[in-house]
């Protein structure tokens, strides 16, 4: 089996990078870090190759047709994900470079395409549990759940590939560096605020059992020419419940404060107009804060019927894996 990965020097991309690679497939992977591609191919258990592709550029969908000549499969990981950025930044990342892919899986005549989305098109600053993917998309809170929910809209109005889009939620692990590496951050540094008393429930993914999820969705039959699925460790947590096990397992100390929903959201509003103003990223978003403030669980009934999909790694276990590796990293 040939298969090319877009974004492979990302985070959840160079995991699938090798584990396909570990399973014999013939692999050929994209992006824009050559730093990053040597390491990922100096520590993939075989050959695997890089492409340098800018998505948005006038040749990326032509260098994309030419990596995915003879492949069955695209897995599609390139995207922008952050908490604040460029319209532009955000279109080009996550709009244009599906559309590339799509263009490539029809030129290259790739039977089947794996489209990692996000329940981020979920999110709309209220408790929401168990969601089914059946459910409608809210009005986007921000570019990168607009821009993601319109490539997902993209990919459902493809023709010809088979297609997988899943909403892997709160992706951590192993080379991480967005969600964790902040919130670590900010435990370090000060005290954590609890908004509505930290009862929020939320869902994460340890990174192994995303690809455990990507694996079946490039290998299993579909029960529909274009299925979405929910991804997760399917194990929801008390946010104040997931802050002590982080503490516990990253030896840090844990300090809280307890603050109203609308004094943070204020404060992140301001601090989003003053990142705007000089061109930098905010410390604080009022996404960023809902998300900590606001129940978010998915119903993970879809994948487990069709795909077979279940966590091999549960959620203590993958906190003390990704504990042990920063520390053999040297990772603060």
């Amino acid at each position: 089996m040939k298969v090319l990965v877009t974004g492979g020097t990302g985070f959840l991309g160079r995991h699938v990078v090798w584990r396909l690679a570990a399973a014999g497939a013939d692999v050929v992977f994209t992006g824009r870090r050559a730093g990053a591609a040597e390491t990922v191919c100096a520590l993939a258990p075989a050959t695997v190759r890089w492409t340098f592709v800018d998505h948005g550029s006038k040749d990326a969908a032509e260098t994309l047709t030419r990596c995915a000549a003879g492949a069955d499969a695209i897995v599609h990981c390139a995207a922008f994900a952050a908490p604040s950025g460029a319209a532009e930044t955000f279109r080009r990342a996550n709009v244009a470079s599906t559309s590339e892919v799509l263009q490539a899986c029809r030129d290259a005549r790739v039977t089947r395409l794996v489209h990692v989305s996000t329940p981020s098109v979920y999110f709309d600053y209220r408790d929401r549990l168990k969601i089914s993917e059946s459910e409608p998309l809210p009005r986007p809170v921000n570019d990168y759940a607009r821009t993601k929910a319109a490539a997902e809209e993209l990919v459902r109005q493809s023709d010809g590939s088979e297609a997988v889009i899943l909403r892997p939620r709160a992706l951590f692990g192993p080379w991480d560096a967005t969600l964790f590496p902040r919130l670590l951050r900010v435990i370090r540094r000060g005290a954590i605020p609890l908004m509505r008393g930290g009862r929020a429930m939320l869902d994460l993914t340890y990174v192994d059992n995303a690809v455990d999820g990507i694996w079946l969705a490039l290998t299993r039959p579909l029960p529909r020419r274009i299925a979405t699925y929910n991804l997760s460790n399917d194990e929801p947590i008390e946010l104040s419940a997931l802050l002590v096990k982080i503490s516990q397992h990253f030896s840090v100390r844990l300090r809280t404060v307890r603050l109203p929903w609308g004094f943070v959201a204020g404060v992140a509003s301001l601090m989003e107009a003053c990142g705007s103003a000089l061109g930098k990223e905010p410390p604080l978003t009022r996404y960023g804060a809902g998300v900590l403030a606001f129940s978010q669980t998915l119903d993970l009934r879809a994948i487990k019927r069709d795909l077979g999909f279940r966590a091999r790694v549960s959620l203590d276990e993958g906190l003390s894996r990704y504990a042990a590796w920063l520390a053999a990293a040297g990772t603060p």
